[in-house]
């Protein structure tokens, strides 16, 4: 069973990582929780910022009532601040947002607010246990290949996504917001987290069509599970529209999604692909679901993750979300091939 207390190893990762987001002496920042949030990895931080001589607070909010009608895991949108107007003004005039909430901030509503404020920057410290940060910590040498990663994206007109088992996805680019992050920022407005490593793209309205075949080892991120049996989605103008297989995978997702009863949660939300070198299949594995916040298997090197759910630049707002990283897939960008069978090439490997 893996402890949760402070080991040395850890601090220092943790001062490594604060560092190369640009926290130092007298930086303003705050560190931002929620009483269900994982409490080492708050102390951590903590004792990370006071080492490093930056100017600092700790907020901590409540977690709120859960009001869905199927549970809620991980997507990115904590709900902990909850409008509090005193938080939101407060989180404005810091330089950083060191975030430890469970779900993550960068997609909950008062972050586009904060963002536009135009002085603060978000590091999300994602909810694993620390051992899993500590092999997935972000390196400055990993910046360069994720930065022109995102640069392949914005020159793109169209991804193409095939695979042996049938997948063939066309995604309209034109437009299409795209990002990502190595896991450090140090720009006003900058979003990154711990792990990081990957790239993404937005898709837009009438963007998406075509078939997408997962497999067995693929994985469903806000189950927590590898998939031991196969889930063949059609995907017409954007959504969802039909969801295939005979195995506990698919009854359990086909499920999950019909328990919302909203359209909407069958939209596309975004498509990319990992680069981190640390990050590996296999540690799905090894932990237990309580250690994990599986952050780590959106990075994997040369996967292919897509999701669904909320996707603001299309228009459309969910708090249902799927991540869903895929193995051995090629990934092409106006007939370039980005990824082959799982593995990145050129420039990016």
């Amino acid at each position: 069973m893996l402890q949760e207390r402070i080991e040395g190893k850890w601090l220092a990762a943790f001062r490594r990582v604060l560092a190369l987001n640009g926290i130092g002496k007298g930086t303003q920042i705050a560190i931002l929780s929620e009483t269900q949030s994982r409490p080492v990895l708050v102390h951590l931080c903590e004792l990370a910022a006071y080492d490093l001589g930056a100017d600092f607070c700790m907020i901590q909010m409540p977690t709120p009532p859960q009001s869905t009608p199927v549970p809620v895991k991980p997507t990115g949108t904590s709900w902990a601040i909850a409008g509090n107007r005193a938080v939101i003004e407060a989180l404005k005039l810091v330089e950083v947002i060191v975030d430890c909430t469970v779900e993550g901030i960068i997609h909950a509503p008062e972050w586009p607010e904060i963002e536009e404020a135009g002085r603060t920057r978000l590091l999300v410290i994602t909810n694993e246990h620390p051992e899993i940060l500590e092999r997935t910590e972000p390196k400055a040498e990993h910046g360069p290949k994720v930065e022109l990663g995102i640069q392949m994206l914005r020159e793109a007109s169209e991804m193409r996504v095939t695979s042996a088992l049938g997948t063939d996805l066309t995604v309209n680019l034109k437009g299409a917001p795209c990002g990502g992050t190595a896991g450090f920022a140090t720009t006003p407005g900058a979003v990154a987290h711990w792990p990081g490593s990957l790239c993404l793209a937005f898709p837009g309205q009438h963007a998406v069509n075509g078939r997408i075949v997962m497999g067995v080892g693929d994985m469903n991120l806000t189950f927590k599970t590898c998939l031991t049996s196969q889930i063949d989605f059609t995907i017409e103008d954007d959504f969802v529209t039909a969801i295939k297989g005979d195995g506990i995978d698919a009854l359990h997702f086909r499920e999950y999604m019909e328990a919302w009863g909203d359209r909407n949660a069958y939209g596309m939300s975004h498509v990319g692909w990992g680069m981190h070198p640390g990050a590996k299949w296999v540690s799905a594995a090894m932990y237990g679901k309580r250690d994990m916040q599986v952050v780590e298997f959106r990075a994997l090197s040369g996967s292919f993750p897509w999701s669904t759910g909320a996707n603001q630049y299309a228009g459309r707002f969910t708090q249902d979300h799927f991540d869903l990283p895929m193995r051995n897939c090629t990934i092409a960008l106006d007939g370039r091939v980005v990824v082959k069978d799982g593995i990145l090439q050129g420039d990016l490997a």
